[in-house]
């Protein structure tokens, strides 16, 4: 059995009440002998009540003070456990509270990319529709039937950027004409804001659970983003914003600059301890 068990549950556990209890037995037997030695027993009963009270009330004095001083250092140990107890309920909601913002996170990023997979999918039908109409027989006639056939199977094992691709290695070429590529009919200008608006929506999901840009990033720099840079940067009427991610720039300088401070730390460490030892 634990030792809490065994100890007797009338004796007190606080040392300052224990304390107190004994001087206070102390004080009554110092005024049992007082009384006894000085006054008589006798001589003590016979006091008129007034010389008693003033007798009494003096002898008191000095338990009530005890008491009271002693009642005021628990209650401070009481207010200090109490706000203990309430620094640790708070430090126990907080992390609560970052429990319950992580699941939530963990629950939208894991809906983001099931919405993701479907999204990528779409973009890259549009982008192939739009390949179609601009390098297929109703095009330039640059990608036979077969050709592009032969395309469409790469999409449907699994390559949702395969065309996508297309259009940005095309661009090594001098004599392609994004903008007659992307806008040059009208069926073409509506694959390509088909393309903008399903890439700009998926873009707005990925910040609602994205903390550190890390899948913004991935979107933007994935074949369907480069595109959809090409596309916003041609569009004949709108002037869209950038899109920005990570600046990678200011992302290395502050590597740098925590890099600096881990060894200026330690070179400062180092230099305590060689203080020391000399």
């Amino acid at each position: 059995m634990p030792s809490e068990q065994t100890k007797p549950r009338f004796i007190p556990q606080d040392w300052r009440i224990l304390f107190g209890l004994l001087l206070t037995a102390f004080w009554f037997l110092f005024l049992a002998v007082y009384i006894a030695r000085n006054v008589g027993w006798g001589s003590f009963m016979a006091l008129p009540i007034d010389q008693m009270g003033a007798f009494l009330e003096g002898a008191f004095a000095f338990l009530a003070f005890l008491w009271l001083v002693i009642g005021l250092f628990i209650q401070q140990s009481v207010l200090a456990e109490n706000n203990e107890e309430l620094r640790r309920n708070n430090l126990h909601s907080e992390k609560q509270t970052q429990a319950i913002a992580a699941t939530e996170l963990n629950a939208r990023q894991e809906t983001f990319f099931k919405i993701s997979d479907a999204t990528r999918r779409q973009l890259g039908a549009i982008s192939g529709l739009l390949f179609i109409s601009s390098q297929g027989p109703v095009g330039n006639e640059s990608y036979s039937r077969e050709d592009l056939a032969e395309v469409w199977k790469q999409f449907a094992a699994g390559d949702a950027e395969v065309f996508s691709r297309l259009f940005l290695t095309m661009g090594a070429a001098p004599e392609v004409d994004y903008d007659d590529l992307f806008y040059g009919s009208e069926i073409r200008r509506r694959h390509t804001e088909n393309f903008l608006v399903g890439f700009d929506r998926l873009v707005k999901l990925a910040r609602d659970c994205d903390s550190d840009n890390i899948i913004l990033d991935s979107l933007l720099y994935s074949a369907h983003g480069l595109l959809d840079l090409r596309m916003r940067e041609l569009h004949p009427e709108i002037n869209f914003e950038p899109i920005t991610g990570t600046d990678s720039q200011q992302y290395i300088e502050t590597m740098i600059q925590n890099e600096s401070s881990i060894e200026s730390e330690q070179l400062i460490l180092q230099q305590t301890e060689e203080r020391k030892l000399a």
